[in-house]
């Protein structure tokens, strides 16, 4: 993993805004509509093509395929994987319940919106095994076939993959005796994933929302302790995905829910670190833009371990405000002096724009200004930190 030698580099969480036909195709195969399949990986590798050459255009200097050919973060490993069936409606989350008025509203947008849910997932039915290698190898192969048609100018690619337990938490086990049964299943399906992404060359993003936002939504009326102990069986699930990784090729991405809310049920960071802490990562994607966690990167005193590398969340992915570059130059380099080396911090967005298919909040020519702004942003903060 890369650092900001000489200079802040700049990336992203993952998700990019998907195109209007493209959601279409996601959003009516996941109503069981019929889709010319065939039509839909055609536009999916347009669009991922699309997004890797607008990323080199405004400065992203650790890039990756936008997720376009996935129709969610997590929900796209239903198509890689064996055991998912059936639907069910996900718990509200905590926070919203305490606020009618804004619950209301936000069901209005939701019935106008054109989007994948994430709160309707599948169930777990069957035993849990991913299907075809081939399928990770394909995305691999496509991304860096649009990384060599960009033309290079990058430091280094990434790919996602989610945490078996933000799958745990989302889809229903109806089939496994335990949790720690489901987990231990899911792990050892998605260390297939996570290390074919390796080796092709890629850094590995985890996505593990769940080790921060199920604490408002699963575990929302159950005791601090107990959600502290499903973190730590998530982290321990993914050490053991991670067993033939090189923790320098992994980053961990944390966040309370990428959507707009009150937020006020989340959890602090400082609970959750020291357990975070115990992950065979790299370094850390935090949220520090969103009004509710922009204090939160004073626990990063003395948290990070001597080769571990800070993205530092510093554009908000749920407003249509263009953070002014200062702004994003001031907040990475209190990010700086707090971890005390300006090379072990990159500069990044909260979450992604568009974690789940149609549900973005920022429109695209705006989410393209935000990370022009970004990488404005970096050179401003580079010149006062080197």
């Amino acid at each position: 993993m890369k650092r900001s030698e000489g200079r802040i580099l700049t990336t992203h969480t993952g998700s990019l805004p998907r195109p209007a036909e493209l959601v279409r195709l996601y959003v009516e195969r996941a109503q069981g509509k019929p889709v010319d399949e065939a039509a839909l990986a055609r536009a999916g590798e347009a669009a991922m093509r699309r997004v890797v050459a607008k990323q080199r255009e405004v400065g992203i200097d650790i890039p990756n395929n936008g997720e376009q050919q996935r129709e969610a973060f997590f929900l796209y490993v239903r198509r890689r994987m064996s055991g998912f069936g059936g639907q069910w409606q996900r718990w509200p989350r905590g926070d919203v319940l305490r606020y009618p008025l804004f619950q209301k509203a936000q069901q209005a947008w939701m019935a106008n919106t054109v989007a994948v849910s994430n709160m309707s997932p599948p169930k777990a039915i069957g035993e849990i095994r991913y299907l075809d290698r081939a399928m990770v190898e394909a995305e691999c192969d496509d991304f860096r076939a649009a990384l060599d048609a960009a033309g290079g100018g990058f430091v280094e690619p990434f790919l996602t993959a989610p945490s078996p337990g933000i799958i745990a938490a989302a889809v229903l086990n109806e089939h496994y005796p335990t949790e720690d049964a489901y987990l231990a299943a899911l792990g050892d399906a998605l260390k297939i994933e996570y290390d074919a992404i390796v080796q092709h060359g890629f850094l590995l993003q985890l996505d593990c929302p769940d080790l921060a936002l199920e604490r408002h939504l699963s575990y929302q009326n159950r005791p601090l302790n107990e959600f502290l102990d499903f973190v730590e069986r998530v982290v321990a699930t993914i050490n053991r995905a991670l067993v033939a990784i090189p923790r320098e090729r992994v980053r961990l991405h944390v966040c309370w829910g990428n959507y707009e809310g009150p937020h006020d049920q989340d959890v602090p960071l400082a609970e959750i670190l020291p357990i975070l802490k115990q992950a065979k990562v790299g370094g850390f994607v935090l949220p520090f833009a969103n009004p509710r966690h922009a204090h939160e990167y004073h626990c990063l005193a003395g948290a990070l371990e001597p080769d571990q590398i800070i993205v530092a969340g510093v554009i908000d992915t749920l407003t249509n405000f263009v953070e002014h570059p200062e702004v994003v130059a001031e907040r990475l380099e209190a990010v700086a002096r707090v971890v005390g080396d300006p090379t072990r911090v990159q500069g990044g967005t909260d979450c992604g724009f568009d974690t789940s298919a149609g549900m973005g909040r920022v429109a695209e020519d705006v989410v393209w200004a935000k990370l022009a702004a970004l990488s404005d942003g970096a050179r401003i903060a580079s010149q006062r930190l080197f």
